[in-house]
């Protein structure tokens, strides 16, 4: 068993027992709620033990040197289908009891004469109601993993700066991200070709790509490399940063210089792509003699690789300059950027996917996703002391195959001059 396997497992410890203990709360929620209990209990059973099997079959035929299989995918999105809906049985069950033990508690140290009535009707509506509500998780993860993944939505923002060069007005920047491709089935082509042909729709005067063109391997990209390829050339250019993933961090290579041909061919495949990769590096955009400095640097982040350098990035930039900057991971606008000296004006980044899991209602001021407990920036615009940071969403999907209220996410952003 590799050492990133034995990670694995001792990182699920925890969930699975939270596991244990939703799956024995639902059951009994069964018990209470129907009274014909051998038909509910024996369909709860052979469909529960049924799924697990599925799960425990591929989890003892992973292969971690694989990538993201449909075996893999297909056990994830098991658990997920398994688990969310009963966490929503767990909650108002377990509630209860707290409850009831609180009452109970009073009545034995503050009245021990006195007995509080049993109500066996508010225990069988409690159940009903929970078993009732999760009905809507469990439709949502059915349309996450059907057609959620692939639910492009595009995201338009204007941004107003006192100092943009006054050539740059109206500047339309469209940003994608995180497209991991080595989660993407074959049979989903058409769903890709959709995705290209959107962007292109755009006519952005500049493409930013801020990085996990793949999960781990180089050769994740090859079937996709003639679809993206069609990304029409912005008149700026089109521009890319590396991901966390694009490392090939993530599994266990037989020797070093198997990983760095592997890293290798990541970048050749950005090329390939029509991408340009700024590594640590900074190019001039320049229109009617004015110039914008774009930024590009390596992966930051506290538990992923770190290789990012600014310092070397912004070499020969003048902290008077108009600076985007590009950068995967949005920690890294948290903790450096967006006090930094040199003054970034705008910040692309991606990384969190929302975990591709959440609500967000904009009309209603509604936006929450567990990455919000990870991430202080997670998903759209954020603003310190005039400077910005956009965190995209993501285009594909990684490790759960659906998308849950969090959408894949195509970005443009306009800028123009303030005032």
């Amino acid at each position: 068993m590799t050492q990133i396997f034995k990670d694995l497992i001792e990182r699920l410890i925890p969930f699975l027992i939270l596991a244990i203990v939703v799956e024995l709360y639902t059951y009994r929620a069964v018990k209470i709620a129907f009274e014909n209990k051998t038909v509910p209990k024996l369909i709860y059973l052979i469909t529960t033990i049924s799924i697990i099997g599925i799960i425990v079959y591929q989890a003892f035929n992973l292969k971690l040197s694989a990538g993201q299989t449909f075996g893999f995918q297909l056990m994830v999105g098991l658990f997920v289908l398994l688990y969310l809906p009963k966490f929503f049985v767990f909650v108002p069950v377990f509630f209860q009891d707290v409850v009831n033990g609180f009452i109970a508690l009073f009545n034995y140290t503050v009245r021990p004469k006195k007995v509080e009535r049993y109500f066996p009707e508010r225990r069988t509506f409690v159940a009903k109601a929970a078993l009732a509500l999760a009905a809507v998780p469990f439709l949502g993860v059915i349309h996450g993993i059907s057609l959620g993944r692939f639910n492009f939505h595009l995201h338009l923002k204007k941004i107003a700066f006192g100092d943009l060069p006054s050539a740059f007005d109206g500047l339309k920047i469209l940003q994608i991200s995180d497209l991991h491709t080595g989660s993407i089935l074959s049979r989903d082509r058409d769903k890709i070709v959709e995705a290209v042909k959107l962007i292109n729709a755009q006519n952005a005067d500049l493409i930013l790509f801020t990085g996990d063109l793949v999960n781990n391997f180089g050769d994740e990209v090859d079937q996709w490399i003639p679809i993206l390829n069609e990304i029409k050339q912005a008149p700026f250019g089109n521009f890319a940063v590396m991901g966390n993933h694009d490392y090939g961090e993530y599994t266990q290579w037989e020797s070093e210089a198997a990983k760095r041909a592997n890293l290798e061919k990541i970048k050749q495949a950005y090329a390939k792509i029509g991408f340009h990769l700024l590594l640590n590096e900074h190019v001039a955009l320049e229109k009617n003699g004015a110039s914008i400095q774009l930024v590009g640097v390596e992966n930051w982040g506290h538990r992923f690789i770190q290789l990012a350098d600014l310092p070397k990035a912004t070499k020969g930039i003048d902290a008077k300059d108009f600076k985007i900057l590009m950068t995967h991971d949005p920690s890294h606008w948290e903790h450096v950027i967006k006090n930094d000296p040199l003054h970034y004006h705008l910040t692309f980044s991606g990384h969190t996917h929302g975990m591709q899991m959440g609500i967000e209602v904009p009309d209603l001021g509604i936006k929450w996703s567990p990455s919000q407990y990870i991430y202080k920036q997670w998903a759209g615009l954020y603003e310190n002391a005039g400077r910005y940071l956009y965190v995209n969403r993501g285009l594909g999907y990684h490790f759960f195959p659906g998308r849950i209220g969090i959408w894949p996410e195509i970005t443009v952003i306009e800028l123009h001059k303030k005032d």
